[in-house]
């Protein structure tokens, strides 16, 4: 089934991109999300209509989001965390942790948008990439510290 994308989907395509998917996950998740409508000519002629007003909307939203990551890398993200006797980690750092610190600092950020290849298991500096949009990823700097018991 063709559907037109009617914003940014991660691992299938940008808004406005006309893309083949199965029947089952248009009609149950993308139209009834409003993510996409079926690409039959009624609808790819409103949606010509809605696109310039989107891409000026989008436009506005990705520099609002660029200013917010320029404040991002300017702070450093600290969290203390509980160590053994030689100096390891009791569990990891994860990306709901991470979560919880940015929002403690004013920024909200979702943990499926801290991209962390694995958890921070080791006490030191780390940089984190956090995806603010599919446009804008911001690398954060973060101090793990560790404390005894």
């Amino acid at each position: 089934m063709k559907v037109i994308l009617r914003s940014d989907i991660i691992n299938l395509g940008r808004q406005g991109e006309v893309k083949e998917v199965s029947p089952g996950f248009a009609r149950n998740y993308l139209v009834p999300q409003n993510l996409a409508m079926e690409a039959i000519p009624a609808n790819l002629k409103i949606w010509e209509r809605e696109r310039l007003k989107l891409e000026k909307q989008r436009e506005k939203i990705i520099l609002a989001l660029k200013e917010i990551a320029s404040k991002m890398e300017v702070v450093e993200f600290t969290v203390k965390v509980k160590v053994g006797e030689n100096g390891k980690i009791f569990g990891s750092v994860t990306t709901a942790n991470l979560s919880k610190i940015f929002e403690a600092k004013g920024f909200e950020v979702n943990k499926r948008d801290i991209l962390l290849s694995d958890n921070i298991k080791e006490v030191g500096n780390h940089e984190v990439n956090v995806r603010l949009h599919p446009e804008v990823v911001v690398k954060v700097k973060l101090a793990v510290i560790g404390e005894k018991d």
